[in-house]
């Protein structure tokens, strides 16, 4: 799961060597409705602030534009209730599919059965909707708390006092909590000190005032694992200004051009990050829903795997943006999930 609009403009790797033609009137070749175009789709997000959320949307628009999509997107503003609403108007306007980015499972069951009900296929990233009929796709949320927390007991040995960035309710969060738990499980040396954290409009902001209570009360804490990138600029922005950032390793999950400016910065605590390309991301999520559409079978759980994103691999590459790090880990701007041979790749 991450203020201002950033670039987010590199090319994606195509998976495929051939690319269909895309008209007006459709993709040469493509199953309908496909062949002939006029499909619509709903983005429909539970929140838009923050880098990660406008790469994800970004990477989302561009492969729909790839496929000759009509795509609305509704922004997210925290508000459960606004999204309800958001998924009836798309139901309204006559969409053939629904991208249901993020949001409280217990405020959306009713709502994405009714469109299903209605025969609109219906995607969902980064929220369990309990429906066999509704793919999710994941980031692999497990296994980026899993590389992050590897590389913290790398750095840091198994026994560390560490702080805890976590709000429950949220799918992401919540995979990367069971994680954490059993890490610690693990490994008794590893005491959680404190928890906290905030999911808002001004996550980053929140969340620096609540850390720079919890250090000022722990002041041995030495590693924060802070699994979402507004947290961890949260916490950095704390350290900063108590003056401990020295004395302190964040380790996070998810990335952004403003993410690794504040991680490669001189002095910066934020030392590593495992993360996907929310782009890509968002482009998976979008092609998912395209195959539904066409017929085409499309597995239950679709996952995008992590990379590991460190401090000294960024500093050391020159790694400065988003572009840069897709070029030099091209692992990072590509995957091969929920494709086929006529979708073409998108630009972003």
């Amino acid at each position: 799961m991450t203020h201002a609009l950033r670039l987010f403009a590199f090319t994606a790797l195509s998976a495929f060597a051939l690319v269909p033609a895309v008209s007006a009137e459709g993709i040469a070749g493509a199953p309908a409705p496909f062949d002939k175009g006029g499909v619509k789709l709903a983005l429909i997000s539970y929140i838009s602030a923050g880098d990660f959320f406008q790469a994800y949307q970004a990477g989302a628009e561009a492969q729909a534009k790839a496929l000759g999509v009509d795509l609305r997107v509704f922004p997210g503003r925290q508000d459960a209730a606004e999204q309800r609403e958001q998924i009836l108007q798309a139901i309204n306007l006559g969409v053939q599919g629904i991208v249901v980015d993020h949001g409280l499972p217990e405020s959306l069951s009713d709502v994405v059965q009714q469109a299903l009900d209605k025969g609109i296929k219906v995607v969902a990233f980064d929220v369990n909707l309990d429906n066999a009929k509704i793919p999710q796709i994941e980031q692999s949320d497990h296994k980026l708390a899993e590389v992050a927390l590897e590389q913290a007991i790398k750095d840091n040995g198994a026994s560390f006092n560490a702080g805890y960035v976590y709000v429950a309710g949220f799918a992401p969060l919540d995979r990367r909590n069971e994680i954490w738990d059993k890490v610690k499980a693990a490994h008794p040396g590893i005491v959680e000190k404190a928890r906290f954290g905030n999911v808002s409009d001004t996550t980053a902001t929140s969340t620096a005032d609540q850390a720079k209570a919890v250090f000022q009360a722990n002041p041995d804490i030495t590693v924060v694992f802070a699994p979402y990138d507004e947290f961890a600029r949260g916490v950095k922005l704390a350290a900063a200004d108590l003056g401990i950032s020295s004395k302190l390793k964040i380790y996070s999950a998810d990335i952004s051009t403003a993410d690794i400016q504040e991680i490669v910065e001189e002095g910066s605590p934020w030392v590593a990050t495992a993360a996907t390309n929310p782009a890509v991301v968002g482009a998976v999520s979008i092609r998912a829903a395209a195959l539904q559409i066409a017929g085409e079978e499309v597995p239950a759980k679709i996952v995008v795997d992590p990379v590991l994103v460190t401090q000294q691999e960024l500093r050391k590459a020159g790694v400065n943006t988003i572009e840069d790090l897709a070029k030099k880990i091209p692992a990072f701007s590509t995957s091969a999930a929920a494709t086929a041979s006529w979708i073409p790749s998108a630009a972003f």
